[in-house]
Protein backbone atom coordinates (compact mmCIF):
# COMPACT_ATOMS: atom_id res chain seq x y z
CA UNK A 1 0.00 0.00 0.00
CA UNK A 2 1.15 3.66 -0.98
CA UNK A 3 2.38 5.46 2.14
CA UNK A 4 3.51 8.93 2.40
CA UNK A 5 5.69 9.28 5.52
CA UNK A 6 4.84 5.90 6.51
CA UNK A 7 1.34 6.98 6.38
CA UNK A 8 -1.37 5.39 3.44
CA UNK A 9 -2.89 7.82 1.02
CA UNK A 10 -5.72 6.57 1.94
CA UNK A 11 -5.76 7.76 5.79
CA UNK A 12 -4.16 10.68 4.73
CA UNK A 13 -6.45 11.92 1.98
CA UNK A 14 -9.22 10.99 4.32
CA UNK A 15 -8.41 13.07 7.56
CA UNK A 16 -7.11 16.12 4.69
CA UNK A 17 -11.22 15.87 3.65
CA UNK A 18 -12.60 15.80 7.21
CA UNK A 19 -10.08 18.74 7.90
CA UNK A 20 -11.41 20.84 5.12
CA UNK A 21 -15.22 20.33 6.51
CA UNK A 22 -13.82 21.51 9.86
CA UNK A 23 -11.74 24.44 7.66
CA UNK A 24 -15.06 25.16 6.30
CA UNK A 25 -17.12 26.16 10.09
CA UNK A 26 -13.84 27.77 10.88
CA UNK A 27 -13.92 30.03 7.67
CA UNK A 28 -17.59 30.99 8.09
CA UNK A 29 -17.45 31.65 12.08
CA UNK A 30 -14.25 33.68 12.08
CA UNK A 31 -15.25 35.42 8.43
CA UNK A 32 -18.39 36.76 10.80
CA UNK A 33 -15.91 37.85 13.59
CA UNK A 34 -13.74 39.37 11.58
CA UNK A 35 -16.65 41.42 9.51
CA UNK A 36 -17.61 42.61 13.07
CA UNK A 37 -14.04 43.87 14.51
CA UNK A 38 -13.18 45.18 10.88
CA UNK A 39 -15.93 47.27 10.61
CA UNK A 40 -17.05 48.14 13.99
CA UNK A 41 -14.07 47.17 15.48
CA UNK A 42 -15.93 44.97 18.09
CA UNK A 43 -14.47 41.70 19.78
CA UNK A 44 -17.90 39.79 19.57
CA UNK A 45 -17.44 37.37 21.98
CA UNK A 46 -20.93 36.31 21.59
CA UNK A 47 -20.32 34.78 18.11
CA UNK A 48 -20.21 31.21 19.80
CA UNK A 49 -23.60 31.99 20.92
CA UNK A 50 -24.91 33.15 18.58
CA UNK A 51 -23.49 29.89 16.27
CA UNK A 52 -25.62 28.17 18.81
CA UNK A 53 -28.71 30.01 18.43
CA UNK A 54 -28.73 29.28 14.37
CA UNK A 55 -28.66 25.80 15.45
CA UNK A 56 -31.19 25.71 17.43
CA UNK A 57 -33.50 27.44 15.36
CA UNK A 58 -33.71 25.60 12.65
CA UNK A 59 -34.01 22.33 15.12
CA UNK A 60 -37.23 24.94 16.59
CA UNK A 61 -38.35 25.36 13.18
CA UNK A 62 -38.12 21.49 12.33
CA UNK A 63 -40.20 20.39 15.25
CA UNK A 64 -42.59 23.14 16.00
CA UNK A 65 -43.34 24.50 12.56
CA UNK A 66 -42.45 21.91 10.14
CA UNK A 67 -39.76 24.14 8.27
CA UNK A 68 -37.18 21.99 6.53
CA UNK A 69 -33.76 22.03 6.16
CA UNK A 70 -33.76 24.04 3.25
CA UNK A 71 -35.93 27.03 4.43
CA UNK A 72 -34.01 27.41 7.35
CA UNK A 73 -31.08 27.51 5.48
CA UNK A 74 -32.88 30.70 4.70
CA UNK A 75 -34.51 32.09 7.40
CA UNK A 76 -32.03 31.49 10.12
CA UNK A 77 -29.91 33.90 9.41
CA UNK A 78 -32.55 36.41 8.74
CA UNK A 79 -34.10 35.68 12.60
CA UNK A 80 -31.06 35.47 14.38
CA UNK A 81 -29.74 38.25 12.61
CA UNK A 82 -32.72 40.48 13.51
CA UNK A 83 -31.63 39.64 16.40
CA UNK A 84 -28.44 40.70 16.34
CA UNK A 85 -29.67 44.14 14.96
CA UNK A 86 -32.10 44.54 17.75
CA UNK A 87 -28.84 44.29 20.37
CA UNK A 88 -27.02 46.45 18.25
CA UNK A 89 -29.20 49.22 18.33
CA UNK A 90 -30.72 49.12 22.19
CA UNK A 91 -27.35 48.27 24.03
CA UNK A 92 -24.02 47.72 21.90
CA UNK A 93 -24.19 50.85 19.88
CA UNK A 94 -24.05 52.82 23.12
CA UNK A 95 -20.10 51.70 23.45
CA UNK A 96 -18.42 52.40 20.10
CA UNK A 97 -17.01 55.36 21.91
CA UNK A 98 -15.54 53.51 25.44
CA UNK A 99 -13.09 51.24 25.49
CA UNK A 100 -12.79 48.03 23.26
CA UNK A 101 -12.47 46.27 26.35
CA UNK A 102 -16.62 47.26 27.70
CA UNK A 103 -17.72 46.05 23.86
CA UNK A 104 -15.83 42.25 24.99
CA UNK A 105 -17.10 42.22 28.12
CA UNK A 106 -20.45 42.84 27.46
CA UNK A 107 -20.67 40.29 24.45
CA UNK A 108 -18.75 38.00 26.81
CA UNK A 109 -22.17 38.53 29.34
CA UNK A 110 -24.40 38.16 26.34
CA UNK A 111 -23.18 35.01 25.27
CA UNK A 112 -22.95 33.84 29.05
CA UNK A 113 -26.85 34.90 29.29
CA UNK A 114 -27.91 33.04 26.10
CA UNK A 115 -26.13 29.78 27.11
CA UNK A 116 -27.48 29.58 30.52
CA UNK A 117 -30.97 30.37 29.28
CA UNK A 118 -30.46 27.57 26.47
CA UNK A 119 -28.89 25.12 29.32
CA UNK A 120 -31.79 25.70 31.51
CA UNK A 121 -34.69 25.06 29.13
CA UNK A 122 -33.33 22.65 27.08
CA UNK A 123 -30.55 21.24 29.26
CA UNK A 124 -27.33 20.14 28.54
CA UNK A 125 -27.47 16.79 25.94
CA UNK A 126 -27.77 17.86 22.52
CA UNK A 127 -30.81 17.20 20.12
CA UNK A 128 -30.14 15.30 17.36
CA UNK A 129 -30.82 17.22 13.97
CA UNK A 130 -31.39 15.13 10.44
CA UNK A 131 -30.06 16.29 7.43
CA UNK A 132 -32.50 16.32 4.28
CA UNK A 133 -33.10 13.72 2.59
CA UNK A 134 -31.49 14.41 -0.83
CA UNK A 135 -28.03 15.21 1.27
CA UNK A 136 -28.39 11.76 2.65
CA UNK A 137 -26.46 8.93 1.96
CA UNK A 138 -22.74 8.63 0.70
CA UNK A 139 -20.11 9.40 -2.59
CA UNK A 140 -17.51 7.36 -3.66
CA UNK A 141 -14.47 9.32 -3.58
CA UNK A 142 -12.15 6.52 -4.64
CA UNK A 143 -10.20 6.85 -1.59
CA UNK A 144 -12.75 6.73 0.89
CA UNK A 145 -16.75 7.09 1.27
CA UNK A 146 -18.06 10.57 2.29
CA UNK A 147 -21.42 11.40 3.29
CA UNK A 148 -22.67 14.00 0.56
CA UNK A 149 -23.89 16.28 3.22
CA UNK A 150 -20.56 16.56 4.37
CA UNK A 151 -19.60 17.67 0.36
CA UNK A 152 -22.78 20.03 0.60
CA UNK A 153 -20.63 21.75 4.01
CA UNK A 154 -17.74 22.66 2.19
CA UNK A 155 -19.48 23.77 -1.01
CA UNK A 156 -21.94 26.25 1.06
CA UNK A 157 -19.59 27.55 3.08
CA UNK A 158 -16.75 28.41 0.49
CA UNK A 159 -19.63 29.98 -1.96
CA UNK A 160 -20.26 32.14 1.17
CA UNK A 161 -17.38 33.01 1.91
CA UNK A 162 -16.56 34.26 -1.28
CA UNK A 163 -20.10 36.56 -1.64
CA UNK A 164 -19.26 38.12 1.53
CA UNK A 165 -15.67 39.25 0.36
CA UNK A 166 -17.03 39.97 -3.02
CA UNK A 167 -19.79 42.09 -1.09
CA UNK A 168 -17.40 43.89 1.11
CA UNK A 169 -14.14 44.13 -1.30
CA UNK A 170 -15.89 44.70 -4.86
CA UNK A 171 -19.37 46.09 -3.99
CA UNK A 172 -20.25 50.08 -3.76
CA UNK A 173 -22.14 49.02 -0.52
CA UNK A 174 -19.34 47.38 0.76
CA UNK A 175 -16.51 50.66 -0.11
CA UNK A 176 -19.51 52.40 1.99
CA UNK A 177 -19.35 50.22 4.70
CA UNK A 178 -15.59 50.74 4.63
CA UNK A 179 -15.12 54.47 4.31
CA UNK A 180 -18.48 54.40 7.12
CA UNK A 181 -16.03 52.97 9.72
CA UNK A 182 -13.23 55.18 8.64
CA UNK A 183 -14.88 58.62 8.75
CA UNK A 184 -18.34 58.38 9.72
CA UNK A 185 -18.76 62.12 9.50
CA UNK A 186 -17.75 62.35 6.38
CA UNK A 187 -20.29 59.47 4.81
CA UNK A 188 -22.76 61.43 6.99
CA UNK A 189 -22.78 64.47 5.59
CA UNK A 190 -23.00 62.83 1.78
CA UNK A 191 -26.85 61.64 3.25
CA UNK A 192 -25.97 58.26 3.45
CA UNK A 193 -27.26 56.65 6.62
CA UNK A 194 -24.33 55.83 9.21
CA UNK A 195 -25.91 53.90 11.94
CA UNK A 196 -28.37 52.04 9.62
CA UNK A 197 -24.82 50.77 7.87
CA UNK A 198 -23.26 49.36 11.22
CA UNK A 199 -26.46 47.76 12.38
CA UNK A 200 -26.38 46.14 8.75
CA UNK A 201 -22.53 44.93 9.06
CA UNK A 202 -23.10 43.73 12.57
CA UNK A 203 -26.40 41.84 11.81
CA UNK A 204 -24.58 40.34 8.45
CA UNK A 205 -21.65 38.94 10.74
CA UNK A 206 -24.38 37.62 13.37
CA UNK A 207 -25.96 36.21 10.31
CA UNK A 208 -22.98 34.15 9.24
CA UNK A 209 -22.69 32.70 12.91
CA UNK A 210 -26.63 31.53 12.21
CA UNK A 211 -25.82 30.39 8.80
CA UNK A 212 -22.92 27.98 9.98
CA UNK A 213 -25.14 26.74 12.92
CA UNK A 214 -27.96 25.29 10.63
CA UNK A 215 -24.96 23.89 8.32
CA UNK A 216 -23.32 22.01 11.44
CA UNK A 217 -27.17 21.10 13.23
CA UNK A 218 -27.09 17.86 11.40
CA UNK A 219 -23.41 17.10 11.68
CA UNK A 220 -23.19 17.97 16.00
CA UNK A 221 -25.67 17.58 18.26
CA UNK A 222 -27.84 20.48 18.55
CA UNK A 223 -26.53 21.78 22.22
CA UNK A 224 -26.53 25.09 24.48
CA UNK A 225 -22.68 24.02 24.49
CA UNK A 226 -21.70 23.64 20.79
CA UNK A 227 -20.68 27.98 20.93
CA UNK A 228 -18.52 27.74 23.63
CA UNK A 229 -16.55 24.35 22.16
CA UNK A 230 -15.78 26.50 19.14
CA UNK A 231 -15.55 29.97 19.42
CA UNK A 232 -11.63 29.87 21.82
CA UNK A 233 -10.32 28.15 18.34
CA UNK A 234 -12.63 30.43 16.00
CA UNK A 235 -10.47 33.26 18.14
CA UNK A 236 -7.26 32.08 17.49
CA UNK A 237 -8.00 31.15 13.51
CA UNK A 238 -8.93 34.94 13.01
CA UNK A 239 -5.76 36.57 15.49
CA UNK A 240 -3.45 34.31 12.85
CA UNK A 241 -5.79 35.59 9.99
CA UNK A 242 -4.99 39.08 11.30
CA UNK A 243 -7.83 40.80 12.93
CA UNK A 244 -10.42 42.22 10.90
CA UNK A 245 -8.83 40.78 7.70
CA UNK A 246 -11.86 39.43 5.49
CA UNK A 247 -9.94 37.77 2.80
CA UNK A 248 -7.30 36.11 6.06
CA UNK A 249 -10.33 34.49 8.02
CA UNK A 250 -11.52 32.82 5.34
CA UNK A 251 -7.51 32.05 4.08
CA UNK A 252 -6.97 30.57 7.30
CA UNK A 253 -9.73 29.03 8.45
CA UNK A 254 -9.30 26.15 5.92
CA UNK A 255 -5.45 26.04 6.38
CA UNK A 256 -5.60 25.43 9.83
CA UNK A 257 -8.12 23.01 9.59
CA UNK A 258 -6.01 21.47 6.81
CA UNK A 259 -3.43 21.56 9.60
CA UNK A 260 -5.44 20.03 12.41
CA UNK A 261 -5.99 17.37 10.06
CA UNK A 262 -2.43 16.58 9.26
CA UNK A 263 -1.54 17.20 13.06
CA UNK A 264 -4.28 13.90 13.77
CA UNK A 265 -1.94 11.99 10.82
CA UNK A 266 1.23 12.02 11.79
CA UNK A 267 0.86 12.97 15.69
CA UNK A 268 -2.32 12.98 16.94
CA UNK A 269 -1.62 13.84 20.64
CA UNK A 270 -1.22 17.68 19.63
CA UNK A 271 -4.51 17.84 17.52
CA UNK A 272 -5.94 19.79 20.16
CA UNK A 273 -3.56 22.54 20.46
CA UNK A 274 -1.87 22.78 17.15
CA UNK A 275 -4.07 25.68 16.45
CA UNK A 276 -2.90 27.67 19.16
CA UNK A 277 0.75 26.55 18.50
CA UNK A 278 0.34 28.15 15.28
CA UNK A 279 -1.03 31.25 16.70
CA UNK A 280 1.36 31.69 18.92
CA UNK A 281 4.72 30.89 16.03
CA UNK A 282 2.53 33.74 13.97
CA UNK A 283 2.41 36.61 16.89
CA UNK A 284 6.16 36.32 17.12
CA UNK A 285 6.79 36.28 13.83
CA UNK A 286 4.38 38.57 12.47
CA UNK A 287 2.01 40.47 15.09
CA UNK A 288 -0.28 41.78 12.89
CA UNK A 289 -1.34 37.91 11.58
CA UNK A 290 -0.86 36.61 8.21
CA UNK A 291 -3.22 39.13 6.08
CA UNK A 292 -3.20 41.85 8.76
CA UNK A 293 -1.52 45.57 8.32
CA UNK A 294 1.40 46.12 10.55
CA UNK A 295 0.73 49.03 12.35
Amino acid sequence: METIFGVPVVALYGQLVLGLINGSFYALLSLGLAVIFGLLRVINFAHGAQFMLGAFAAWLLLNHFGVGYWWALLLTPLIVGLLGAAIERTMLRRLYTADPLYGLLFTFGLALVLEGVFRWYFGAAGKPYTPPSDLQGAANLGFMRLPKYRIWVIVASLIMCLSVWALIEKTRLGATLRAATENPTLVQAFGVNVPLLLTFTYALGVGLAAFAGVLAAPIQQVSPLMGSQIIIVVFAVVVVGGMGSIMGAIVTGYMLGLAEALTKVYYSEASNIVIFVIMAVVLLVKPAGLFGKDA
